[in-house]
């Protein structure tokens, strides 16, 4: 009896969960039976089978939302993210509350803090697409209400008891997907809560944070201090030792939460340097197994000699530094320190005594202004110290620097950088003694990096041009060429564009300590995303310049592939690797499609304006681009049937030559007597051509000549071939053929043929006959040609 007390009570619960909005009469127990069995009784189209069917429904339903209620794994890893967003936020609050840091350390948390609230904003967003999929999935329990079956059972008692037990699992299910639907909605209206609350502490931490940066920047160019001879404060040791306890604490703090901020982009740099590690390494090790090492020096190798991790390592922290604009003081300053002295190691074997004094000084009063600044409080004892190190900067940049100058790389930017170190050292000793201090800090810190940053990008561009001397000189190797190209010449053109990326990496640097790159660069951003209309069509001037900008690095890269190829411009040996050029040729075709293509899209042009213009273009081929696009369209023609290829020996109407290069609209062809032939493409393909070399490279060349003594025909025969055979230049693997064009009594007329290089067909000939002279003489035969 208790047990159908219970399944009674069960069903009634489900009823009311499942269908609590359903109107229907239930004034009596009596009343309500009877309406179910007269129900049951006029609706005699559901059977047993639609009602287990209609449970069954039921039943996959709640078990479906229970598996989509349920969170997956991308949740959890929301979930995570939330809580590392809430470290960064603990830990960034928590350095603002203490001492006020500088103002590179708040500009570092302006911009963490904008990348926290856009985390926020994407977080919050995540929360709520899932709390819709929770609404979505409650919204499967009101369709169940429309299945007539299941109402007409749960209204009928007698037909509740029959399916008692189906109904206990079906209870079973809605409790647990019920109760997983509560708890997982409470996770994330609380995790909502938390994102909510945490966007508002973001938005007041930027707002005091822009306060500060504001007020800095409006102190910063008046009157903070009393002029230095008024100054009179003095600090006790004890006191000086807190401040820079205290300071110390402070700074590494800040340093600690951006390493562990940064610490992907970090590890990524430290796997690129991995990389080029192991891709230097294999090159050096492949030239010491073959015993061509020793002739880097010839290419005045100073840097990837010995010691490769060094290198390596002024690499890594020039990309550091340009790409941690906005890390903290104590960082920045931190890394500047440790590339000074990974330089001070590489020049310590290549520089003069002199100049490696000079350069240890520069790296020591560099190494006391970073600490006065990041350690020393303002006062007396600090502008004085400033003072006097830039003192001694402007006599080092009017004395000693000259030294340094004659061992870098480049020159030309030096004489900038000195003048910078020099300007920059005197208004700091202006503004220091008029009260000035944080803008005559800013600029000591600035003239010096100025100084010491140039240093360094000159090494870098050395080494990253011994870098590729050694991939071309290794490739060399590799297809057995020997041969030292002019690696001054190709290291003059190699550099001119490095020189662009280098300008600018100096440019960002000191824009950066100067505390300006950001307003310069928002001021860039703002002009060249303007939009500005022409008639119906509308551009930027960042499209338009990132367009000339892709097509210019495009056209770079196919003109300079070629020496990863291992090709120079002066090459002209006998055994071209033609396959390899034929890869060139394509190479550097799909460089610049698809430089084209991407200057197009990355331009913003719609796709019908680009219609239109390569409508245009079409009317312009019409008019008169005829024989241009009939070149280039010769070019990739030539490209891939290969009826020429570099290296070949070639004769086209009235001229000859060696193919030296192909490009899409022309082809240049070395002369014999050197002259440059410049063919257009259209030109080799509506021609006959000659090819000497489409099968190899040997030429059938002939000598007539004479013979006047007492021997006989197979004597002749003898001589001449054992002269041939010992002629490095003749190709002995196919049998000379010798010919008697006239026979009389000691005097025989003869004509060889027989088989040599074709690059070296002149100089073969003359060293036959100098060696069939030789031959015949020795055996007092009279030879004449």
């Amino acid at each position: 009896m208790l047990h159908k007390r219970k399944s009674i009570c069960l069903l009634s619960l489900l009823t009311v969960l499942f269908f609590s909005p359903l109107a229907y009469s239930q004034t009596t127990t009596t009343a309500a039976k009877t309406e179910s069995r007269g129900k049951l009784f006029d609706d005699a189209s559901n059977t047993d089978s639609d009602y287990l069917m209609a449970i069954e429904k039921a039943g996959e339903v709640l078990q479906t939302a229970y598996n989509d209620a349920d969170f997956d794994g991308s949740t959890y890893h929301l979930f995570s993210e939330i809580d590392r967003t809430q470290q960064k936020l603990d830990l960034i609050l928590a350095n603002l509350q203490g001492a006020n840091p500088n103002v590179r350390n708040q500009q570092m948390y302006r911009i963490v803090l904008e990348e926290i609230s856009k985390e926020l904003t994407d977080q919050n967003n995540a929360i709520n697409l899932r709390n819709k999929n929770l609404e979505k999935i409650k919204g499967r329990f009101i369709e169940l209400r429309k299945d007539k079956a299941l109402i007409t059972l749960l209204k009928d008692t007698i037909l509740r008891k029959q399916f008692n037990k189906e109904f206990l699992n079906l209870k079973k299910t809605y409790l647990s997907t019920d109760s997983l639907m509560n708890h997982n909605s409470e996770i994330l209206n609380t995790k909502k809560r938390f994102t909510v609350q945490r966007r508002i502490a973001v938005s007041s931490a930027l707002l005091s944070v822009e306060k500060k940066l504001e007020k800095s920047g409006i102190s910063i160019l008046g009157k903070e201090y009393p002029f230095l001879w008024n100054t009179n404060d003095t600090i006790a040791k004890k006191q000086l030792a807190q401040t820079i306890q205290g300071k110390v604490a402070i700074e590494k703090s800040v340093a600690t939460y951006y390493l562990n901020y940064s610490i992907g982009g970090l590890i990524s740099l430290v796997l690129f340097m991995g990389l080029l590690y192991w891709y230097i390494s294999r090159n050096l090790k492949y030239l010491k197994v073959n015993n061509h090492y020793h002739n880097l020096s010839l290419f005045n190798f100073k840097y990837l000699n010995s010691r490769i991790i060094l290198p390596i390592t002024v690499i890594g922290l020039n990309i550091a530094i340009v790409s941690n604009l906005y890390a903290p003081a104590l960082f920045i300053e931190l890394i500047q320190l440790i590339l000074l002295v990974v330089l001070s190691i590489l020049f310590k074997d290549n520089w003069s005594k002199e100049s490696i004094r000079n350069w240890f000084l520069l790296v020591a009063l560099f190494s006391v202004l970073c600490f006065l600044d990041l350690f020393i409080g303002i006062g007396l004892i600090q502008r004085c110290a400033f003072i006097l190190i830039n003192i001694l900067g402007i006599r080092y940049g009017l004395v000693q620097l000259k030294s340094i100058k004659e061992q870098l790389y480049i020159k030309g930017f030096f004489k900038w950088a000195s003048i910078i170190f020099l300007g920059l050292n005197i208004l700091a000793i202006l503004f220091n003694l008029f009260g000035r201090v944080s803008l005559s800090n800013m600029l000591s810190l600035t003239a010096f990096i100025a100084l010491t940053q140039i240093i360094a990008l000159s090494v870098l561009l050395k080494i990253i041009l011994e870098i590729i001397l050694l991939q071309i000189y290794t490739t060399r190797i590799k297809r057995g060429l020997e041969t030292i190209f002019d690696h001054e010449s190709l290291s003059d053109t190699l550099k001119k564009p490095f020189i662009l990326v280098i300008s600018y990496m100096w440019i960002v640097v000191i824009a950066s300590n100067l505390n300006i790159w950001e307003s310069l660069n928002s001021s860039f951003k703002t002009i060249l995303n303007h939009p500005n209309t022409i008639g119906s069509i509308t551009f930027t001037l960042g499209n338009i310049m990132l367009f000339f900008i892709i097509i210019w690095i495009a056209h770079l890269l196919q003109k300079y592939v070629a020496y990863f190829f291992g090709e120079v411009d002066d090459e002209n040996e006998e055994n071209v690797n033609k396959r390899q050029h034929s890869k060139l040729l394509i190479t550097r075709l799909v460089v610049l499609i698809g430089g084209y293509l991407l200057a197009v899209a990355a331009s913003g042009m719609p796709l019908d304006k680009l219609s239109i213009l390569l409508g245009a273009l079409g009317v312009g081929v019409g008019l008169g681009l005829q024989n241009i696009v009939s070149n280039f369209v010769s070019g990739i023609i030539l490209i891939f049937d290969k009826p020429i290829q570099i290296g070949d020996v070639i004769e086209i109407s009235s001229q000859s030559g060696r193919v030296k290069s192909m490009g899409l609209r022309t082809t240049k062809i070395n002369a014999p007597n050197g002259a440059e032939i410049i063919i257009p493409n259209g030109n080799l393909l509506s021609q006959s051509i000659t090819n000497w070399t489409y099968t190899d490279n040997f030429k059938l060349v002939e000598i007539s000549f004479d013979v006047v003594g007492d021997i006989i025909p197979d004597d002749i025969n003898l001589i001449v071939i054992e002269a041939l055979e010992s002629q490095p230049l003749v190709n002995n693997s196919r049998t000379p053929q010798i010919y008697f064009t006239a026979i009389s009594d000691g005097n025989y007329k003869l004509l060889v043929k027989f088989w040599c290089s074709i690059y070296r067909t002149e100089e073969t000939i003359s060293s036959a006959r100098q060696v069939l002279f030789t031959s015949f003489k020795a055996k007092n035969i009279t030879f004449s040609t």
